[in-house]
């Protein structure tokens, strides 16, 4: 064995490979033959898309779990453990499971020729994740796998997999350099883990025609929601339908979110696939729906201040953030403690938040990729100031200054600092709301949990 904890297989992981993004499936495949593993047993599923992803897998983790299965699943990024990206039956694995996965992928890269190591297949950290994950779960007799894709779909490390049903999320403009600029091309890139006749879910209302065309070339059926299946919401509970099911009573999602609902309807849907080889019941879904849980996705903190915690890092995000806050509603200010990488849509997602938020904190994230708090300060007075907007984001921003919204900026040292400032101004009417990445989510875990 290489190393004997966790900590040192992973910073080892970190500066294994030249590049930490390095699409493409031939090393990864290269040393899934080697372990011998390219053709499991377990049914999977394999779930793409640019928001709802982590949603999609909870819920439908959620109800097989509750229906008796052996389910695994694997997503990505992790908030405060790495152990959180796989769990077996429900439970994150335990660091001995991965140290020995990594090895048995260590010793399957090749052999070492010496100082050069020509001959060993390098690795990303997060291909050395997936193949451990497919590892783990190949060891766990295991019923389904659920599979998040970490970027696009296509080259992705986790499509080395054949998806037996491929679910495709909410779709939007995000990781430009690698998966092009427009809907249209990402959405085609996602569509790569369709499979030969195999079943396409697809949540996403609007779905670019390239990802159907690709579907339609594959031979593959399509569920698309609005169309083959989708929702009802009542006052109590809500109802589901397809063409051959109706689910009525059905208990609301434990996840807060405006689009839960959307992603639920998709995960049954899936259910209604599964159903000749993994019959659930009414039950069964309801208490799945009951039980989910996510960390980091309007996930509140109770306390004097209620905090709500949202890795919301794109604009379709951001707008979800938005919506669910106005409807929440607020007696009192709402705060927002923000920090984001510099390779996202800052100026996208600060707009769609500028209506709901009273005092904004800008922080700096604590990492190579973190945008400077005075860029984010910077975008956000240009916003305000209404300089080279469209004329829906004038609009948005001309109405807040009519309503008497004109909100005070001002920068922070980090996210611990920027809470703690907000903590400070805020009284038991007001709320804060920390959101702009999953290292923004995860700085302020670990001080509130």
């Amino acid at each position: 064995m290489r190393f004997n904890t966790l900590n040192d297989w992973l910073n080892w992981q970190e500066t294994l490979h030249p590049n930490s993004i390095d699409l493409g499936l031939e090393r990864v495949n290269t040393v899934l033959e080697a372990l011998k593993l390219s053709k499991p047993d377990f049914f999977i599923i394999t779930i793409a898309g640019t928001n709802g992803k982590g949603s999609c897998v909870a819920i439908l983790e959620s109800i097989l779990l509750q229906a008796g299965y052996k389910v695994g699943a694997y997503t990505s990024p992790h908030l405060l453990r790495y152990n959180e990206r796989i769990r077996v039956f429900g439970q994150e694995v335990e660091d001995r499971q991965l140290c020995d996965a990594f090895t048995r992928i260590d010793n399957a890269r090749g052999q070492d020729s010496g100082s050069q190591n020509k001959d060993l297949v390098s690795l990303t950290y997060f291909e050395f994740g997936t193949l451990a994950a497919i590892d783990i779960f190949s060891h766990a007799n295991l019923d389904i796998v659920i599979l998040e894709v970490g970027l696009g779909g296509r080259l992705d490390a986790v499509n080395i997999l054949d998806a037996d049903i491929a679910v495709l999320s909410a779709l939007d403009i995000d990781h430009t350099d690698w998966l092009g600029t427009d809907r249209e091309t990402i959405a085609l890139e996602k569509a790569g883990i369709f499979r030969k006749a195999k079943p396409v879910v697809i949540i996403e209302p609007d779905v670019p025609q390239s990802a159907l065309d690709h579907a339609d070339k594959l031979g593959s059926p399509v569920y698309r929601i609005g169309h083959d299946f989708g929702f009802q919401q009542e006052t109590q509970a809500w109802s589901w339908w397809s063409k051959k099911t109706k689910r009525n009573a059905l208990t609301y999602p434990a996840l807060r979110g405006e689009k839960q609902l959307l992603n639920a309807a998709g995960i049954l849907m899936v259910l209604e696939l599964l159903a000749e080889s993994f019959p659930v019941n009414q039950q069964n879904i309801r208490s799945g729906l009951a039980h989910v849980t996510l960390p980091g996705r309007f996930q509140v903190i109770p306390g004097s201040v209620l905090q709500i915690l949202d890795v919301a890092h794109n604009p379709q995000a951001s707008k979800t953030l938005s919506q669910t806050l106005k409807k929440q509603g607020c007696v009192g200010k709402t705060y927002a403690v923000v920090g984001m990488l510099r390779d996202k849509d800052i100026r996208g997602v600060l707009e769609q938040m500028t209506d709901v938020i009273d005092h904004w904190i800008v922080v700096e994230l604590n990492v190579a990729r973190g945008e400077k708090a005075a860029n984010i300060e910077h975008i956000l007075c240009e916003i305000y100031a209404i300089n080279g907007q469209d004329d829906a984001a004038r609009e948005t921003i001309q109405n807040t200054f009519q309503q008497g919204h004109s909100p005070k900026i001002e920068q922070a040292q980090s996210v611990t600092d920027g809470r703690r400032v907000a903590l400070a101004m805020a009284n038991e009417r007001d709320r804060i709301v920390i959101f702009g990445s999953f290292i923004t989510v995860a700085e302020a875990l670990r001080h509130t949990l």
